[in-house]
């Protein structure tokens, strides 16, 4: 099914591009809420016309999302856990515990933005990318610390 997206989505493209998806997605979840229309000759005249009110608005997100990774690029994330013996956790620190982490810093991110490749499961110092928007990801740092025992 060819569809024209109304708005960005990661996995498929930015807003304004015609893509192929499958039947159902574009049928019981693109079409529905309102994220993309059936990509029709008529359609892609209408979408032609809006282009440039979406160029606006797609530099007006870029800027946004540069904006907030200027703010969140010198980020350090401090992340208390239980450890086993030396240096093996417990549990281990997810996207969870690091979106806990910089919700108390007042800085807003989606969970599913934290490109956290696997579970931290040692105590340390890492580097994490947060995806902001299409090619702007900078990195956090997030320390790893033993909680202190009673």
């Amino acid at each position: 099914m060819r569809v024209i997206l109304k708005e960005t989505i990661d996995t498929l493209g930015i807003a304004g591009t015609e893509c192929n998806v499958a039947q159902g997605y574009g049928r019981n979840y693109l079409l529905p809420q309102g994220k993309a229309i059936i990509a029709t000759p008529q359609n892609r005249k209408v979408m032609a016309q809006a282009k440039a009110k979406l160029e606006l608005q797609i530099a007006k997100e870029r800027k946004i999302a540069e904006e907030m990774a200027a703010k969140v690029k010198n980020v350090v994330c401090t992340i208390k856990a239980k450890i086993h013996e030396d240096v093996r956790l417990y549990g281990s620190v997810t996207t969870h515990d690091i979106k806990e982490s910089l919700d108390s810093q007042d800085i807003l991110v989606e969970r599913r933005s934290i490109l956290l490749a696997e579970p931290i499961k040692e105590l340390g110092e890492y580097k994490v990318p947060i995806r902001l928007y299409k090619d702007v990801e900078p990195e956090i740092t997030v320390i790893v610390v033993a909680e202190e025992k009673e």
